[in-house]
C-alpha cells in the first residue's frame, strides 16, 4: 500500500490526472504497488462523466453502456449481479463510488483541483515534472512531481463541425444533450450514426414532431442480445482470423438485424470491425416503422432548410451533431506526447518515446476494451514506475522498446483512417501485449 500523500515529498511522487474509469483504475494500481502517488480532479467526487453532475460530464439522462457489464467490470470488483446487463450512468457512477470506498482511493486525491500545466523540468529523457493546478478558491501551486500519469479522459471535448450556410434554428452538439424534453415539439436533424446519435435518435422519437437521420457512410448494427445473452458474451474461446471472423460475424448479424441498406443506409464501403459497429437495432426499429427518417451528408445550411448532397432538402428546427469527441490535453504542449497527426503516438499507446517518467491511461478504443483493458494499462504503469525507482534493468529494458518500432496492435484488421479509429486496437492483440509487458515487469529487481 502507498504511504499517505503528505508523507512523501511531490518530488517523490506521480501526479494522477483524473479520477473517472482510468483514473481509478491508475489509483488502484499505484496504491496496490507501493508507488507513491498524488492524484487530481476537477470536478468533487470520482466517476468522470459516469457521474451526469459533473460538468464536463457528457453523458444523458437515458444513458447506457453499449457493452454489456461482464465484459467492462474491473475483475477485482465484479459489479452485483442485481445490476442491469447494460447498466445506467446511476448504476454506474454507484459503482465507481463503491470501487473508490472500497480500495480507500479518495484519499489519494485532490478535489475540485483542475491541473492548469504540466511541463518538464528540462529536455532530458529521466526529467521531472513541474504540475501547476488550481483548487476550488483559486489558489494556484505548482509541484515538482517524479513523473506524471494522464488518465482524464478522451469524451469530454466535444468535435463541433462548421457547415457552408448558416442555420436559423437550434445547433447543438450531442454533449449539450441531457434530456429528450429538448426535442418536444420540434422538427429535429441528428447528424451522424454513431452509438450516441442512434441513442439520442430513438430519444427523439418519443418527443419530436419529426426526426431524421444524416449519414456519410454505411454501418453494421449489432443488437444488445442475442439468443437472449448479452450479443459481446457470445463466441467461443479460440480467436479467429480476422477474415472468418468478419465473414462469419457479418452473416449472423444478418440474421438478426436484417441489410440496413433497405432501410435507406448506405452500404459500408469497409468490412465489419474495421470500424467501431454501432450497438443498437432500436434504430433500426424506429426507421422501419417511419419514426426516424435516413437521410444523405449535409450539403449546405439556409435559415431553416437544410440541403443535402444527394438534392434532397428539408426544414428543421434543431440540429443535433453527433459528431464525436476528440482527444485533448490542454495542459500539456503536444509536442511532449510526441502528437503525431490525428493522436499522440506512444509505445502501447500508454508511453512517450521521449520521456521516462510520463503515461498516459485510457488513449484506447476497441470493441470489447472494457475498463479491465485500462486496468491492465494501470498495472503496467505502476509496475513500471515501481521498477523504475528500484533501478531495475526491466525498467530500461520496457523504455528500450518504447523508442520503437511500434508492435503491430491492428489484429490483422484494417481500421478506416478516421481521427476516431487513430488509436482502435483490437481488443485481443492489445491486452496481450500489456500483459505481457507488465509480467516481464512483475519483480523490479
Amino acid at each position: 500500500m502507498t504511504t499517505p500523500n503528505d508523507a512523501v515529498p511531490t518530488h517523490e511522487q506521480i501526479a494522477l490526472i483524473g479520477a473517472g474509469p482510468s483514473g481509478l483504475a491508475g489509483a488502484r494500481n499505484l496504491q496496490k504497488h507501493g508507488v507513491p502517488f498524488q492524484g487530481f480532479e476537477a470536478h468533487g467526487d470520482v466517476g468522470g462523466l459516469w457521474d451526469i453532475s459533473n460538468p464536463r460530464s457528457t453523458v444523458y439522462h437515458s444513458a447506457h453502456l453499449i457493452s454489456s457489464k461482464r465484459t467492462t467490470e474491473f475483475s477485482e470488483f465484479p459489479m452485483a449481479d442485481t445490476v442491469a446487463d447494460y447498466p445506467s450512468h446511476r448504476e454506474l457512477r454507484r459503482y465507481f463510488s463503491d470501487f473508490a470506498d472500497r480500495f480507500g482511493l479518495r484519499e489519494h486525491f485532490r478535489f475540485n483541483t483542475r491541473v492548469l500545466r504540466v511541463e518538464p523540468v528540462s529536455s532530458e529523457p529521466g526529467t521531472h515534472w513541474l504540475v501547476t493546478t488550481e483548487d476550488a478558491e483559486g489558489t494556484i501551486e505548482t509541484a515538482e512531481y517524479r513523473g506524471v500519469v494522464i488518465a482524464n479522459g478522451t469524451l469530454a471535448e466535444p468535435k463541433r463541425p462548421s457547415f457552408d450556410g448558416h442555420f436559423d434554428g437550434e445547433l447543438l452538439h450531442t454533449s449539450d444533450y441531457k434530456h429528450p424534453e429538448l426535442f418536444k415539439d420540434k422538427r429535429v436533424l441528428i447528424v451522424g450514426a454513431g452509438n450516441s446519435g442512434c441513442d439520442i435518435a430513438v430519444d427523439a422519437v418519443h418527443y419530436a414532431r419529426s426526426v431524421d437521420i444524416s449519414v456519410r457512410r454505411g454501418y453494421y448494427f449489432v443488437p444488445k442480445y442475442v439468443f437472449g445473452k448479452p450479443a459481446d458474451t457470445l463466441g467461443g474461446k479460440r480467436p479467429l482470423p480476422p477474415w472468418l471472423k468478419q465473414r462469419i460475424d457479418s452473416t449472423v448479424l444478418k440474421w438478426f438485424t436484417g441489410d440496413p441498406v433497405r432501410f435507406g443506409f448506405p452500404k459500408p464501403d469497409y468490412r465489419m470491425y474495421e470500424s467501431h459497429p454501432i450497438v443498437n437495432s432500436l434504430v433500426l426499429h424506429h426507421v422501419g416503422h417511419g419514426d426516424i427518417g435516413v437521410r444523405g451528408d449535409i450539403a449546405r445550411l439556409d435559415g431553416r432548410t437544410v440541403h443535402f448532397k444527394d438534392g434532397g432538402a428539408r426544414d428543421y428546427d434543431l440540429i443535433l451533431a453527433a459528431t464525436g469527441y476528440a482527444l485533448h490535453y490542454p495542459f500539456i504542449d503536444r509536442e511532449l506526447l510526441n502528437w503525431q497527426g490525428m493522436a499522440p503516438r506512444l509505445y502501447l499507446n500508454i508511453f512517450s518515446p521521449r520521456f521516462e517518467n510520463i503515461a498516459v491511461l485510457g488513449m484506447i478504443e476497441a470493441s470489447g476494451i472494457g475498463w479491465q483493458g485500462r486496468y491492465e494499462q494501470a498495472e503496467l504503469v505502476a509496475r513500471y514506475f515501481r521498477a523504475q525507482a528500484a533501478g531495475s534493468a526491466k525498467a530500461s529494458a520496457l523504455r528500450t522498446a518504447a523508442q520503437g518500432p511500434a508492435p503491430d496492435l491492428s489484429g490483422g484488421f484494417k481500421y478506416l483512417q478516421l481521427e476516431r479509429m487513430a488509436y482502435y486496437v483490437h481488443k485481443d492483440t492489445y491486452r496481450a501485449a500489456v500483459r505481457n509487458a507488465a509480467a516481464a515487469l512483475a519483480d523490479p529487481t
